[in-house]
């Protein structure tokens, strides 16, 4: 009797940050945790000493994932590091205030960096949002390894992966996904990884509202003043992509968005007209010829021709010829 008070009174004096985190293997056990740890698996993404960079925006998905790695520290066997790390590329002052409090409410304790990326994207008329973009990832790149870090985490889910794959395709006329890691191209030892990759958006949000939490939403200084009630903010090619998805979901087939994500680890290179690797092109003629004559001459040795017609004569009435109508003959 005295043990059930206890726990009772041990749950009672939980803090609202150990709450929080608490759901995470408790209601949210099979949605966002068991996700989270299987992506890590599947994709080898956290080794034996490595040093991450836990990149939080402040949105939903970077703020479950610090959660996420803060409560894998705590229990994981394999040792490493983590940094948390706001890189702040010149928020406004409510938007930094709901990141503060934040990362005080669900104790995570990161590092700010402060730049000056949006007044200098926004001087520019010309793509302020690729400018922005390339900025803000050169200096999480170069903060990083500032902190001694050989990884940086990145908050990009499921959906991400779909609406990319699909834009790439519908935008781009390219089939190329989003990856669970990659190398860095510019900084040496040093990897981006991406652990929500098989988590879904709907359930971080579900999380958010359990949870009664309130991040920001769009943080760039470009289009925090245009008028949310002519709902421009969904005129984005990446909004009007999760819309057609919807669509397809509930128009089409329900395993739409499943067959999307795995059409990106099921691509049969026999069937496509051409493909790059490593920066050289490949057509589906380099070798077409050559593959003719293999194929030719399996038949031959095979003699796959002749049981091929065999087959054919014992499954079908015999072939009647009617020349009726070929004038020319």
């Amino acid at each position: 009797m005295q043990d059930k008070e206890d726990t009772k009174k041990q749950k009672k004096e939980l803090t609202p940050s150990e709450k929080i985190e608490r759901s995470l293997i408790t209601t949210y056990k099979h949605r966002l945790w068991r996700k989270f740890t299987k992506a890590l698996i599947i994709y080898d993404l956290i080794k034996r000493d490595d040093h991450i960079c836990v990149c939080i925006s402040g949105g939903k998905d970077s703020m479950l994932l610090a959660l996420l790695f803060k409560h894998l520290q705590r229990y994981s066997e394999i040792p490493f590091k983590v940094s948390y790390l706001v890189m702040n590329p010149g928020y406004n002052d409510l938007n930094f205030e709901v990141i503060k409090h934040n990362l005080e409410l669900l104790q995570i304790p990161a590092t700010i960096v402060s730049t000056d990326i949006f007044e200098i994207a926004n001087s520019t008329d010309r793509k302020p949002c690729y400018l922005c973009a390339k900025m803000r990832r050169g200096a999480l790149y170069r903060i990083a390894k500032d902190l001694g870090c050989n990884k940086i985490a990145l908050g990009h889910h499921y959906d991400d992966v779909i609406d990319t794959t699909l834009m790439n395709m519908l935008n781009a006329g390219s089939f190329q996904t989003m990856l669970p890691k990659l190398h860095s191209d510019h900084y040496g030892n040093m990897e981006v990884i991406r652990p929500m990759y098989l988590i879904r958006e709907q359930d971080i949000v579900s999380f958010q509202k359990y949870n009664h939490l309130t991040f920001i939403q769009c943080a760039c200084r470009f289009t925090e003043n245009i008028d949310k009630s002519e709902n421009k903010e969904g005129d984005s090619q990446r909004a009007k992509t999760k819309a057609l998805i919807a669509r397809l979901v509930k128009e089409y087939s329900p395993v739409v968005e499943k067959n999307i994500f795995q059409a990106a680890s099921n691509v049969n290179l026999d069937m496509v007209l051409g493909y790059k690797s490593e920066g050289k092109e490949y057509s589906f003629l380099d070798d077409y010829d050559e593959k003719g004559k293999e194929i030719d001459l399996k038949i031959k040795e095979e003699g796959i021709e002749e049981a091929s017609i065999e087959k054919a004569k014992r499954e079908h009435k015999e072939l009647v010829m009617d020349d009726t109508y070929n004038f020319l003959k």
